[in-house]
């Protein structure tokens, strides 16, 4: 199991928080996900074979900016 964390521009409150969970949690390979408004970011665990850019596009696709 791996673990990303990617800094996400975008999020505001509780809501948005969920938005990129569930966006995350539904691609293959990833077991769980935690987003922080507050922080900015998000923790994702995955699998190996799982790649951050399908990770940073989930972000994207829900409507967040992923930051490098």
């Amino acid at each position: 199991m791996e673990r990303t964390t990617l800094d996400v521009t975008g999020m505001s409150c509780g809501g948005c928080e969920e938005n990129v969970t569930d966006a995350l949690e539904a691609l293959e390979g990833v077991s769980s996900a935690t987003a922080n408004h507050e922080a900015d970011e998000v923790r994702v665990e995955h699998d190996e074979g799982t790649s951050v850019e399908g990770i940073r596009s989930a972000v994207e696709n829900a409507g967040y900016e992923p930051r490098a």
